[in-house]
């Protein structure tokens, strides 16, 4: 859009003594930095060229979720900044792509959100890790605010080891807590989501840096990145995300 600035700076994001991010300079140092231990995110931390604002703009976004492709960003009437813009997503594109992820960038003007009544919401609006069945990893990129959020593992606890929110989960599975129910809390993802604590303080993944995120798989060397979608009820222009 016209007088939108061409530089997105990033935010600041978790406490300089959270050792479970590590903050690198470049896209090789993204790759070649290990996840495992006590590491669950690294972070590429940048400052973006371009109008992503106005590429938003510029896409008939009408549905919850707009996948764009190369094809459509083509299309787009844009000016200088938001086709510098493009430049940029289509070579995090090819980067992902040349590494053997099938990323996609969206338009989200928001996602289902499960009710709030649940004993556990199971949405991306709750703090969740992912899980696979193979060794695989979870790359993010918020192009336009709000950005994605993560949580530290010392300021979460899994909803169903919360008493009170297992015996409703009990009650609801109607059997006994043995391996049974264990079972069913993992084919509904409970296991997956996690609360956080009185004094935790979600940290913003930022604007334009790109993220590579521990997922829980067979294997895996250590604790999955406990992360969200970010609050996009205010109106406006839609998110645009890079997901793979």
């Amino acid at each position: 859009m016209a007088g939108a600035p061409t530089e997105r700076m990033t935010a600041v994001f978790g406490p300089p003594e959270y050792r479970g991010v590590r903050v690198v300079d470049s896209f090789d140092a993204l790759l070649a930095t290990p996840l495992g231990g006590e590491v669950s995110a690294v972070c590429w931390r940048r400052v973006l060229a371009g109008d992503f604002e106005e590429v938003v703009a510029s896409v008939a976004a009408h549905d919850a979720v707009t996948a764009l492709d190369a094809d459509l960003l083509a299309s787009l009437r844009l000016g200088a900044a938001g086709r510098a813009a493009v430049d940029t997503l289509l070579d995090d594109l090819r980067r992902l792509r040349e590494l053997g992820h099938d990323p996609s960038l969206e338009c989200i003007r928001g996602y289902a959100r499960d009710d709030a009544g649940r004993a556990v919401r199971t949405d991306v609006y709750s703090f969740h890790v992912d899980r696979a069945d193979v060794p695989t990893e979870t790359f993010l990129c918020s192009y336009t605010a709000p950005a994605s959020e993560g949580l530290r593992h010392d300021e979460a606890r899994r909803h169903v080891d919360v008493p009170a929110t297992r015996a409703r989960l009990l009650t609801e599975f109607g059997g006994a807590d043995d391996a049974a129910f264990c079972t069913w809390l993992r084919e509904h993802n409970y296991d997956l989501h996690y609360a956080p604590t009185a004094a935790a303080r979600p940290f913003s993944f930022g604007v334009g840096n790109l993220w590579r995120l521990a997922v829980e798989h067979p294997g895996s060397a250590g604790p999955a990145c406990i992360h969200r979608a970010p609050d996009d009820r205010g109106g406006g222009l839609p998110r645009l995300l890079l997901i793979s």
